[in-house]
């Protein structure tokens, strides 16, 4: 369909996304950033076209019995009126109402909004991807309330004898509103749909079916990264074979370099005493060491005792020190699986 040359001049290259007849060769014009209002010439006034900048602080609504008046308010540069039939008011005000969330912020470009109900004090847009909700006598102003259908994770309708509540649940809380029961079909059929087709499922119960198993994947997740401890220190990491008691005395295997280690040294100390003692009892027979066999063990008699419990010392205070370590570290692990036990009893 044409456009009037009048208008044609003012929109310029400007695409229009919606055209509203308002009677007669009257028409309303659209674009993403303004609306355009054109009057045909008539017996009072000549061919005109008035320009409304969507960049508007608050949208409000009059309506009387025959007239209808859109006000759209600037803030210090004042406010303009588009007057029409209050038969056109809805048809009119949607469009305008898309301009203006854009203009703000709102919606993002390109997002449309589906459509836009008003209920005495309160206005509910439906959007592409979100819900709009502004409570008071304008249809918008900068108090307003935005959900994401990102973060929507139910959508219920509570059916009453007046009035159908819309329970939306919103990152984790219920947000609530009475709609009239006459309404109420239209705003659950929007919605649903507008809903479903943002997460591409067929219904509500699918994507009730969708959100119940992203919470089991993300509770799954989190009981992973509970139970991710981290690197700690082995349980009792020291050898074995290094915890084995022996008396400060012991017999120990000698050296790759054929010399005797303490343990041996002290053994063949007490053997060295043995002899010599018994060597002074019986006179008449002085013992000779090589006599005894010790040069053909490989032992040496040692000129002084060696003492051989500061090395187990030492290794006794190591294996305090790791088992302390160790001792803390189970139970820190302890109060984690406590913890995510807890978290998970109180999850299902």
């Amino acid at each position: 369909m044409s456009q009037p040359e009048i208008v044609q001049s003012v929109l310029g290259e400007e695409d229009v996304v919606s055209r509203v007849h308002l009677g007669g060769e009257d028409e309303l014009f659209v674009t993403p950033t303004r609306t355009l209002v054109y009057r045909a010439e008539g017996l009072l006034s000549d061919e005109s076209v008035d320009e409304f900048s969507h960049a508007a602080e608050r949208l409000s609504v009059s309506e009387g019995r025959r007239k209808g008046k859109i006000i759209l308010d600037y803030g210090l540069d004042g406010s303009k009126t588009i007057g029409l039939s209050v038969k056109r008011l809805d048809e009119a005000l949607q469009p305008i109402v898309e301009g203006v969330l854009s203009a703000a912020g709102v919606i993002k470009d390109g997002e449309s909004v589906t459509q836009s109900f008003r209920f005495s004090e309160l206005t509910f847009i439906v959007a592409e991807r979100r819900v709009v909700r502004h409570i008071g006598s304008a249809v918008w102003d900068e108090d307003f309330e935005s959900y994401n259908y990102n973060d929507v994770t139910d959508l219920e309708f509570e059916s009453g004898s007046v009035a159908t509540t819309v329970v939306l649940t919103v990152g984790g809380r219920q947000e609530r509103f009475k709609i009239p029961n006459e309404e109420a079909r239209l705003v659950r059929e929007k919605l649903s749909k507008a809903l479903c087709a943002h997460y591409d499922v067929g219904s509500l119960e699918e994507f009730r079916v969708m959100m119940a198993e992203q919470k089991e994947e993300e509770e799954a997740d989190e009981a992973r990264d509970n139970t991710d401890f981290g690197a700690g220190p082995d349980p009792l990491s020291a050898n074995p074979g290094e915890l084995t008691d022996e008396p400060p005395n012991a017999t120990r295997s000698a050296d790759d370099d054929g010399e005797p280690t303490e343990g041996q040294t002290v053994e063949a100390t007490s053997a060295g005493s043995s002899t010599t003692q018994s060597a002074e009892t019986q006179p008449n027979n002085v013992a000779d060491a090589s006599d005894l066999g010790f040069e053909s063990a490989g032992f040496e008699p040692a000129s002084e005792p060696v003492d051989a419990s500061a090395e187990l010392a030492a290794e006794v205070e190591a294996l305090r020190e790791a088992v302390e370590v160790q001792s803390e570290q189970l139970h820190y692990q302890q109060e984690l699986i406590e913890q995510l036990i807890e978290e998970l009893r109180r999850g299902r």
